[in-house]
């Protein structure tokens, strides 16, 4: 299904991306395009594209073709949202599941349903019209899924 989204290759065409795109939310889905989460997350994102097109931009981001942008964008599987209105800024925005992380910039694995990716989609993006830099997920917190997220050294 990632065949029907625009694809970035580098961190020139992501940054041209971020920059160029004024008054929607970027959404840069970072991951393996063979990954089964993934091809899961490019369905619902391809789904959901055609009818949040005024909202939102939605980007794939494979991190085995462009492995630099894996140590500068985060997590592998995950969704990162920005908003350009005056400046290039990340949404936050707030679980209610209890975790204490620090970054809640991104999404990490997949949406349960599309509806929920759009809810989620629509609240950032009004909130970030707004001026507001941290919007409350509308996502049911039994819907999030929970990764125990391991570091391996080199």
């Amino acid at each position: 299904m990632s065949l029907f989204l625009p694809k970035l290759t580098c961190k020139k065409d992501i940054d041209e991306v971020i920059k160029g795109v004024a008054e929607k939310v970027v959404v840069l889905r970072f991951g393996r395009d063979e990954d089964s989460v993934c091809l899961q997350l490019d369905e619902i994102l391809s789904k959901s594209a055609h009818d949040l097109s005024n909202m939102a931009s939605i980007y794939i981001v494979d991190v085995d073709k462009a492995p630099h942008m894996k140590v500068d964008y985060g997590w592998v599987i995950s969704i990162v949202f920005q908003f350009k209105y005056q400046k290039s800024k990340h949404i936050h925005r707030k679980n209610n599941t209890g975790n204490c992380s620090p970054d809640h910039t991104k999404f990490v694995g997949s949406f349960k349903t599309k509806q929920d990716f759009m809810d989620l989609i629509e609240v950032i993006y009004r909130g970030a019209m707004r001026g507001k830099m941290i919007v409350q997920s509308p996502i049911d917190p039994r819907n999030i899924t929970k990764y125990d997220l391991l570091y391996h050294g080199i």
